[in-house]
């Protein structure tokens, strides 16, 4: 199994181009179901997710070839059933529900995988589906929806902001007969990528980027290019890790309003932020300063970035308290921390950091995607050398990481662990 030996106390300094974003990839690769002709996507990270969807397309009947970052889909699906051992891996996969039903009028989708970071029921999705008129059922582990005359347009009322059901709908409504009103969806800069997408490929909608997204069937989508946005988890943690380290990092290629909450909590802890259309520089003299966050769904904290954010508020000056409230489950980096020399109290969805001088060095092990960058952040700081064990939840989210914080001074290199 890979693990990664880090050499910590060096600070950061240099530039570190952004790559796409996986949280956007993942759903646009999807559209791949809903036409024929060719979608072409530029700017497609590499990562194990972004190859595990491109072998769930295949399965389908899609045919999906990879230039560098460059992606192309065409032909549509031949097969409508994400059987379990293609699913597991990846609560993304559920995400083929929506295009499969809306295309092709039946999908027969294993529950998913993914990070063990709490419940994430598909209840949501299921409700989307029957709103535009399918029949779903669970049923030995699967959902199983059925439209044999189509879907048709509705008005979805989600209960909790949900970004994957938000998705789900949208692409199913973009082929459903008649107009569709979406309320309290997600407003995340990955939900108005898809619909500008989609808009692209010949679909008619608007709102997005809002809290209610309006759209008006069409009966089929056409051959488009793409680029996928930037990732803005990529680049917080890019920035987090300069403030941690007293270092200078320059983020190109992310859109610093897709990052406010952060931005401003990173000056509150004392580092200094500029940014221009495209970049984002990050300095830090010294122990970073204790500051509360609150995840929420965007434009609020992202809960992507509460682990990281944590790292940094180990070896702050003074507490902090950090609330969780969208993933129960999203603590899991804690006890890995706590090896590290940490104090944390956790009660609930609520943790309790005092920082320290300093952490110290430690084996730990990678729980989740988030959690094992906190680590790595965190081994960042530390005199002497940590190893980070599970590391394949690193190559799930982030992109030559240890190429990208090697050429800005970081000091690891990826070893076999027993």
């Amino acid at each position: 199994m890979d693990g990664l030996e880090i050499k910590g106390g060096a600070a950061l300094r240099g530039d570190i181009v952004i790559s796409g974003a996986k949280n956007a990839a993942l759903p646009l690769l999807c559209l791949g179901l809903m036409s024929s002709a060719p979608l072409v996507l530029g700017n497609v990270p590499e990562l194990a997710d972004t190859i595990l969807m491109e072998g769930l397309l295949r399965h389908h009947g899609v045919e999906v070839t990879r230039d560098g970052e460059t992606v192309t889909m065409r032909g549509g699906a031949t097969n409508y059933d994400a059987p379990y051992e293609l699913v597991r891996k990846m609560r993304a996969s559920v995400l083929v529900l929506g295009p499969l039903l809306a295309r092709y009028g039946e999908a027969r989708v294993s529950l998913p995988g993914g990070c063990a970071i709490g419940t994430r029921p598909v209840d949501l999705h299921v409700r989307a589906m029957q709103e535009l008129g399918a029949v779903v059922e669970l049923a030995d582990g699967y959902i199983q929806a059925r439209a044999p005359g189509g879907l048709s347009g509705g008005r979805i009322v989600f209960p909790t902001v949900s970004v994957g059901a938000t998705e789900n709908a949208l692409m199913a409504a973009v082929l459903a007969r008649g107009s569709s009103e979406l309320v309290n969806v997600a407003r995340e800069p990955e939900i108005a990528d898809l619909a500008n997408c989609l808009n692209a490929m010949g679909a008619k909608i608007i709102g997005q980027g809002t809290d209610t997204i309006m759209v008006e069937g069409v009966e089929a989508l056409h051959a488009a290019n793409y680029t996928v946005i930037s990732d803005r988890i990529e680049a917080g943690t890019f920035a987090i890790a300069a403030a941690m380290t007293g270092g200078d990092l320059t983020l190109k290629g992310i859109r610093a309003r897709t990052l406010d909450a952060l931005l401003m909590v990173l000056r509150e802890s004392g580092a200094t932020v500029t940014e221009t259309d495209d970049t984002i520089r990050v300095v830090a003299n010294g122990r970073p300063i204790a500051a509360d966050i609150t995840t929420d769904p965007f434009p609020g904290f992202p809960t992507d970035l509460q682990a990281q954010f944590m790292a940094m508020m180990c070896i702050a000056d003074g507490s902090s308290r950090i609330s969780e409230t969208i993933f129960e489950n999203r603590f899991m980096h804690v006890p890995e921390l706590l090896r590290m020399g940490a104090d944390i109290r956790v009660h609930g969805g609520i943790a309790m950091v005092r920082g320290r001088d300093a952490l110290t060095p430690a084996p730990v092990m990678a729980t989740d995607l988030r959690a094992s960058v906190s680590l790595v952040l965190a081994a960042l700081t530390i005199e002497g050398k940590s190893q980070i064990s599970r590391i394949y939840h690193l190559d799930r989210g982030y992109s030559r990481l240890e190429e990208k914080l090697g050429n800005c001074g970081a000091k690891l290199r990826r070893i076999k662990v027993a």
